[in-house]
């Protein structure tokens, strides 16, 4: 039952990896330790049963159990209470919850995320919470709506109550030694709201950002609600000390930022500074203001690069902005003023910048606000934010990409602080565009103290070690090759060295794998010279349409012929052996025998290309350049980037070349370097482009600037307008034909990475670590044409445990099986489907996807690109009288072993 509730939570809100390890390892304590869900507790025993089970724990820390889940920035501690929220009441019934919030910014953004019907809601895709959602009590409303917890009257005895409370309002109102208000008497209840959570017999306590008010008197009077547990999120599982930082005691998961580095769930931050800048050199007003023009530079630039990313893969274009760090208010006020002023770039930035300190009141703070939270809109016009001290944990942008730091601050500091602010992405993944998935840290002062810092073995960004499972850290990996069945069966390839745990799955396990057919030697000599006619005959599909057809009388004698010629030389090994015990071998059955197998371990899969016939006529359709978004500035220093994750360089300076004559050449000259832009064919068209450009930056730089501009970032701009170009791009042909070339394909290897000693989980067994899903290995199939698979998802999984009930075979593809591809912005990239399979009736090939995905336009390319090929290939099994294929696009959640194959049927999509 709870791992039923565990997979279905992990699904609904498509938690990532290290959420859904984290929610196992809870599950894991409450399975380890059962009373945690009772008042009749025994903390020593439960501490003393959870330390076995988690070699990090060491002390709750707090009156009640208490467990720590540490994740980087970024990875989403929000989702992660959310699905501990709807497990414990799926699971356990548990109704009743209390959040503490570290300050005013994270208890407005909690409030919001639990809400239904807001951006960012935690609960979407729980359906249990789509009829009745949870009840938001907040501190600010628990006096109006404490009535409604008491379930006699209301009936809301089911009910979820998610009580979210400011810890920083608690800790103002005990000072002095005075009660909080929450546990002053309210005339709604007959007693106090804090004593009526404290007689709850299911209040769970979840703290976010726990590293920030672990010693507060707050904390200490929330001991008396006398919580089943507590669970503890925070990306910092330490308090900072006179004698340094102080680690957690009850940490059960880590999961640090060098590991979300390295899994690309966040940005990488780099230092930024001028070649062989001398700090020395300069007053700390010229410093400053050299920082600000540099930064602003990279702005710039940053944000052609993310305008160029979003139209090659036709995904939302994001607006980046520049984070300023100010000394004080006054200093900030200041900072604005210059940001502003016609001084500063020919005022480009008016109106562009906002002020957040607690400087502003009233209106002011209002607007400051608004601005505030609407900074990653397209649409709003703020670039540039200047901050003193109130930006802290909370903020979560996704679009920030340059920090300028002009606070006097040490290195680690200045690392902790901007890795807090700018590390989440925008697209929720890494592009692997250098310039899209890094955060830029403007430190010229600073940058080798940041460097060394950086490095240090006990970096927030080089700290490599896990402090869970470190046993496990060093464990070898080794590549596994796993061949066809069709080849195992045979015995022309080794089954893999992966050993098949033992378990039990009722009547479900299958029986052990049959020894291979040819034992001897010679016989598999002769089977794999058989494999190889076999596989040139893919191409003569006249002769042979289909893998059935190489059971004809006419092909095998033809595949028997061209058998023994070839084994001619070798006749006097393979027919009379080299011992008097090998006897002489029979090709006719060796051939026989090998294309049986072929036929059952084979899913027929044609390779179609579609192809323009007759004259073809290609170009480019005028248009007029979009340069709303593009400001480059011009800058005569070389700026120094420098990645504090891998300690990789990068440069931002002009280009050496010579000097053009007409500016448009700069540009043009850099266009036609692109293999698809022919400078004869479409000369007028790139000139008239360049010519849109040159007097957009004519607009505002003056000549020379222009064209310092042009001979630094050239390519940028090049590149950007041949994106544009390609929007534009057209391509005429006298007809299109659609041609096969093969009726059949050979099944290609797979080639997986596995822990070494690794033991293969049986495919049927519920997984309970989701978090390891995609390091684990899968056997136990009895259809499936591969003796060993990996999964992406536990939902990849399940399907697989339909397939092999209810289709005749099976299999995961490999890469370049299909060789399909779909078109998303200007690349072409090759689409690898997640299962193949085959039935009486038809051939199916399926896309399994989280609900959420479906509409997104990658996977609508995807389905496109599918769908086609489907309707090409039922033409061609039409035309020779085989199954029809069909593709199907299935959400995610509609995925049960009590459903049958046909039922996902109405998933079908269609060209």
């Amino acid at each position: 039952m709870n791992a039923r509730v565990l997979n279905a939570v992990t699904g609904r809100l498509s938690l990532r990896p290290p959420q859904a390890e984290s929610l196992s390892k809870l599950v894991h304590a409450l399975k380890a330790a059962p009373d945690m869900l009772s008042h009749e507790q025994d903390l020593a025993s439960i501490l003393s049963t959870l330390k076995a089970e988690f070699p990090t724990l060491q002390d709750f820390e707090r009156e009640f159990p208490s467990l720590c889940f540490a994740l980087a920035t970024g990875v989403g501690k929000t989702r992660l209470m959310g699905a501990f929220i709807a497990y414990l009441h799926l699971a356990h019934g548990i109704n009743n919850f209390f959040v503490l919030a570290p300050n005013l910014t994270i208890y407005n953004k909690l409030i919001a995320d639990f809400t239904r019907n807001k951006p960012k809601y935690v609960f979407k895709g729980i359906a249990e919470f789509a009829l009745h959602p949870p009840l938001i009590i907040t501190g600010d409303n628990y006096d109006q709506t404490g009535a409604v917890v008491q379930d006699q009257t209301m009936k809301l005895g089911n009910d979820v109550r998610i009580n979210i409370f400011n810890i920083s309002k608690i800790n103002s109102e005990v000072r002095g030694g005075k009660e909080p208000r929450i546990k002053r008497m309210k005339e709604v209840l007959g007693d106090s709201y804090f004593n009526h959570l404290a007689n709850l017999s299911d209040l769970v306590l979840l703290m976010d950002e726990s590293h920030r008010y672990r010693a507060s008197a707050g904390v200490r009077s929330i001991n008396e609600l006398k919580p089943l547990f507590g669970l503890e999120v925070t990306a910092t599982p330490f308090v900072e000390s006179t004698r340094g930082p102080v680690p957690f005691k009850n940490v059960v998961m880590d999961y640090p930022l060098a590991r979300a580095m390295e899994d690309g769930f966040v940005k990488e931050p780099a230092a930024v500074t001028q070649r062989n800048f001398d700090a020395k050199a300069h007053t700390p007003e010229e410093i400053e203001k050299i920082k600000l023009e540099d930064g602003v530079r990279l702005h710039e630039t940053t944000k052609v690069e993310l305008l160029t990313y979003a139209r090659e893969n036709s995904v939302k274009v994001v607006k980046p902005f520049m984070l300023v760090i100010a000394r004080d208010t006054t200093h900030a006020a200041q900072l604005l003023a210059l940001l502003e002023s016609d001084a500063f770039y020919d005022g480009r930035y008016q109106g562009k910048v906002i002020q957040v300190d607690s400087s502003r009141t009233g209106s002011e703070e209002e607007d400051m606000i608004t601005r505030l939270l609407a900074v990653e809109n397209v649409d709003e016009p703020t670039e540039i934010v200047i901050h003193v001290n109130m930006l802290k944990e909370g903020w979560d942008v996704t679009n920030l990409y340059t920090i300028v730091p002009l606070r006097a601050a040490n290195a680690r500091t200045l690392i902790e602080q901007s890795i807090g602010r700018g590390l989440r992405l925008p697209y929720g993944k890494r592009t692997g565009v250098a310039a899209v998935d890094r955060l830029n840290i403007v430190a010229h002062d600073k940058f080798q103290e940041i460097i060394d810092e950086a490095n240090r073995g006990d970096s927030p960004i080089r700290l490599k070690q896990v402090i869970l499972e470190a046993s496990g850290a060093d464990d070898k990996k080794v590549s596994v090759h796993v061949g066809s069945g069709l080849m195992t069966r045979l015995g022309l390839a080794d089954v893999p060295s992966i050993v098949s745990a033992p378990v039990n799955v009722g009547t479900a396990l299958s029986s052990p794998a049959p020894p291979p057919i040819f034992a001897t030697e010679g016989e598999r000599e002769a089977a794999r010279v058989v494999m190889d006619v076999i596989g040139r005959y893919e191409v003569k599909r006249d002769f042979v349409p289909t893998s059935s057809a190489l059971l004809n009388a006419e092909v095998q004698a033809a595949i028997l012929a061209e058998v023994t010629e070839r084994l001619k030389p070798a006749q006097g090994e393979l027919l009379t052996g080299v011992g008097d015990g090998i006897a002489e071998i029979n090709l006719s059955a060796v051939v026989s025998k090998t294309t049986e197998i072929v036929v059952q371990q084979t899913i027929d899969i044609p390779r179609i290309v579609v192809v323009p016939t007759g004259e073809v006529t290609t170009g480019f359709h005028p248009f007029k350049l979009d340069v709303a978004q593009l400001h480059l500035q011009p800058g005569e220093r070389e700026i120094v980037i420098h990645n504090l994750h891998t300690n990789e360089q990068d440069t931002l300076a002009s280009e050496v070349g010579l000097k053009e004559q007409r500016l448009e050449d700069y540009i043009v000259h850099a266009l036609v370097d692109f293999d698809d832009i022919d400078y004869f064919t479409h000369a007028d068209l790139l000139y008239d482009l360049s010519g849109q450009m040159v007097q957009h930056l004519q607009g505002y730089l003056s000549e020379a600037e222009v064209r310092g501009v042009l001979d630094r970032d050239r390519r940028l701009i090049a590149r950007e307008i041949r994106t544009q170009m390609m929007a534009h791009f057209w391509e005429e042909a006298t007809e299109y034909e659609v041609k096969v070339s093969r009726g059949f394909t050979e099944l290609k290897p797979c080639n997986f990475t596995a822990t070494a000693g690794q033991t293969a989980q049986h495919f049927r067994e519920t997984v309970t670590e989701l978090g390891r899903i995609k390091q684990m290995l899968f056997s136990g199939f009895a259809r499936c044409l591969y003796p060993l698979q990996k999964f992406d998802s536990d939902t990849e999984r399940r399907f697989a445990v339909i397939l092999d009930r209810d289709a005749a075979k099976w299999f995961k593809p490999s890469k370049g099986q299909f060789q399909i591809y779909y078109k998303m912005g200007s690349e072409q990239p090759e689409y690898i489907p997640d299962f193949v399979a085959e039935t009486e009736a038809s051939k199916f090939m399926v896309e399994t996807k989280a609900r959420t995905d479906i509409n997104t336009q990658e996977v609508r390319a995807k389905a496109g690109a599918a769908a086609r090929w489907c309707t090409y290939a039922s033409d061609h099994a039409m035309a020779i009288g085989t199954k029809p294929w069909r593709y199907l696009l299935v959400p995610h959640d509609e995925i049960a072993e009590s459903k049958r194959l046909t039922d996902f049927l109405r998933f079908e999509v269609k060209m």
